[in-house]
């Protein structure tokens, strides 16, 4: 591994390179913050996908892709002399020391959970009204539940024990069975929104993240279906045209191979 002189140099090397772009790149010239907005969207989604994937050497590369944006937008900032690189860095120094005071104070905590618990109290003395104003508007349904759940856990409005929560999701599918049966579509999709805020709830309880669960059962579906059109290219057969039973047998042909 590199030591901290080479990191820093590395680093020092990315700011040069990108005071090169903004002032010599026609595209680099052009962006702004909204611009680049959804283009750093793209790129977290592509560091999650690694991630998943367990892919190091893309980690690594998504990684640099993500940290340049970062210093693309502290190089707009800085171009408008409302912050720097440096303001960046030394304001979430100050926010993480300020937020770990039995790290940084004489605060004594027993757990990771009282440390969850001090930071969501120390964010409130700071002046936000609600636990909840931390969590982007813009984010995910999925993702935005599993937040909101660990927010408010953070000063104490959660459930006991896990069979509590699973009694939560019992009673959530009966009603929402109860409104499928009256056909009020309105409330079937009220009542099948609470169903999966109670699932994503039970999840916490398990310790599962929802969002990694869901998109390992995506990517295991994506390649038993692929495995299913392969097989039906074999045989010179368009999917279309075979049998639900057909395609049963490459499914489950699929579902014993390695890594399926």
């Amino acid at each position: 591994m590199n030591s901290r002189q080479n990191q820093l140099q590395a680093f020092e090397r990315l700011l040069d390179v990108m005071d090169d772009l903004r002032e010599k790149c026609p595209w680099d010239k052009k962006q702004t913050m909204q611009t680049l907005r959804h283009l750093t969207i793209e790129e977290t989604y592509e560091l999650g996908d690694a991630i998943l994937d367990n892919d190091l050497k893309e980690v690594k590369k998504e990684l640099g892709d993500l940290l340049l944006h970062i210093v693309f937008y502290a190089k707009i900032g800085s171009e408008t002399n409302d912050f720097d690189m440096a303001d960046v860095c030394n304001e979430i120094c100050e926010k993480l020391i300020h937020r770990h005071p039995h790290i940084y104070s004489d605060v004594v905590v027993k757990d990771e959970e009282e440390v969850k618990q001090n930071w969501e109290k120390l964010k409130l003395k700071e002046g936000k009204k609600s636990v909840l104003e931390g969590v982007p508007k813009s984010l995910p349904a999925l993702v935005k539940a599993s937040r909101i759940q660990d927010k408010v856990k953070g000063v104490g409005f959660d459930w006991e024990e896990s069979h509590q929560v699973w009694d939560k999701v019992q009673e959530e599918l009966d009603e929402l069975q109860v409104e499928v049966e009256a056909g009020d579509q309105d409330k079937i999709e009220a009542e099948f929104g609470d169903v999966l805020f109670s699932m994503i709830n039970y999840a916490r309880f398990l310790k599962v993240n929802p969002e990694d669960a869901l998109e390992r059962t995506n990517k295991k579906f994506i390649k038993r279906f692929q495995y299913l059109e392969n097989k039906a290219g074999e045989l010179g057969k368009p999917l279309m045209d075979m049998t639900l039973a057909e395609m049963d047998i490459f499914w489950e042909e699929a579902k014993r191979l390695p890594n399926k």
